[in-house]
Order: C-alpha cells, then structure tokens, then sequence
C-alpha cells in the first residue's frame, strides 16, 4: 500500500459534517488515486509553516512517516497574514527555510516530499474582473525551495487562478464556500482543484503518476461477477433474490 501524507491548511485539511460544506483538498485528491492509495491529513485550518512547526504538528507527521511515503507540503494561505506573528512566515526567509524542514523530514524516513504552491482566491473586483496575485510572493519562493532541493513542484497557484479568471465571478461561487469566504473550497472545488494537482502528479511522471487512476476507468469492472445486492425490504408478493437471506426468519419476525 502506498501513502500519501498531506501536510497543509484549511484549503487541505480533511473535514467532517461540522464544517460542511467546506471541502479539503485531500478529501477530493481520493477520487484520484488507486484503491490501494491511503491519505492521510495532518492538515488543520489556520495553520501556517510556521504555526503547524511551532504546535508540533510536523513532529507528529515526522513520528508516522515511512519509507516510500509521499509527502504533500501544501502552506501560504496563512503565512501571507503580517499581522499575526504567530503565523507570519517572511517568504524570503522564514517560509522557505520552513518548507526545507518539511523536505528534510520526509527524505530522512526516505518519503518523497513534494510542493505544492498555494491555491488561488477567490477575488473580483466590482466591475468582475478577476484579481489574482493574492498569495504575493509566497508561490514563486515554493517554487524555488523546490528547485533549490531538488523536490517536486507542483505549481497550482497560476493553474487555479487562469481556471478562476476563466469561469468568472458568478460561475466560479459554486467552488468556493461563497459567500462566506473566497479561499475555502466546497465539494465541488476540491473536486475541481484535486483535478489540477493530480494533472501535476502526472507531469511529474513515475512514480507520482503511479499513485493515480486512470481518468479512462470504467465506472463497473469489466467482468461476470453479479454485483452485490444490498439488503432492504420489498414490497409485499416481490421474491427475495439474494440467497443469503433467511426468508423464513424474515417473516417470522414481521409477525413478531
């Protein structure tokens, strides 16, 4: 079994029906990959390099990793944000020695790190035209740590901006937790965004490529097998047609 280790923000994390409909990138990543693909999300909302370095968050990911596993380094949401020192990561410095960290840990178990650049926000401006750039300087100096350590780079900052621009103000809402927010993603933008990082992994070719499924997979396997046949109750005067039902015991126990 191969695993992914997703390291990451609020537009990364896994979420539960508490922040529905907000929507993780590792949660729509799953329609990706194989079936023998596991994911796992440290992720957590508001969480920069930094704060994720500083809370132990990265000791945990440190303390599971294994050799062979991927680890996705997604941040820039939060480590934009000046006015926090707690969460603020100057892209020159703090932040790209931050990422290296993150490239450090995963080598040292012999994972394989990978960068992502931040996703776009949502912005327009109010005759809509879209205003990207948001993320400043944060995703060119991914880029660069990434060169500079010979890590894979996936660059989804541009990709999901020029997708964002193209769809425009009204179209775009259905993607985002609008009108809440412009940086959160629903179901379908994690969908949409799992797309753009998962056209990375295949760029980058073996063995990135190999954690993903076909995009030509066929929705029912090809074969004679029957599918299976959940149980549930029919109609009166209908036959049961699974065999491993007791019809007997069924109806004894609706004149109980």
């Amino acid at each position: 079994m191969q695993r992914i280790i997703y390291a990451g923000d609020s537009t990364v994390t896994f979420n539960h029906i508490a922040t529905y409909p907000q929507t993780g990138l590792s949660q729509g990543l799953s329609l990706y990959v194989k079936d023998d693909v596991f994911i796992r999300s440290f992720a957590i909302n508001g969480r920069s390099t930094k704060s994720f370095i500083d809370q132990g968050r990265l000791k945990a990911v440190d303390e599971y990793l294994m050799p062979g596993d991927f680890l996705f380094i997604q941040f820039g949401h939060n480590d934009e944000k000046m006015s926090d020192p707690l969460r603020y990561a100057d892209p020159h410095t703090t932040y790209r020695d931050n990422l290296k960290l993150f490239v450090e840990t995963a080598r040292k178990h012999d994972a394989v790190p990978v960068i992502i650049s931040p996703i776009a926000r949502r912005l327009f401006d109010t005759s809509g035209k879209f205003l990207p750039g948001s993320h400043g300087e944060f995703p060119e100096a991914a880029r660069i740590v990434a060169e500079e350590t010979g890590c894979a780079f996936i660059e989804m900052t541009s990709v999901s901006e020029n997708y964002i621009a193209m769809l425009g103000d009204f179209a775009s809402r259905p993607l985002y937790v609008y009108p809440k927010d412009n940086s959160h993603l629903t179901m379908q933008g994690a969908v949409v965004m799992a797309g753009f990082l998962a056209d990375g992994l295949l760029k980058l070719g073996s063995p990135y490529s190999d954690l993903l499924v076909p995009r030509d997979a066929k929705i029912i396997d090809e074969d004679d097998a029957p599918a299976h046949q959940p149980y549930m109750v029919q109609e009166q005067g209908e036959e049961f047609s699974d065999p491993t039902l007791n019809l007997d015991a069924f109806q004894n126990e609706k004149q109980d």
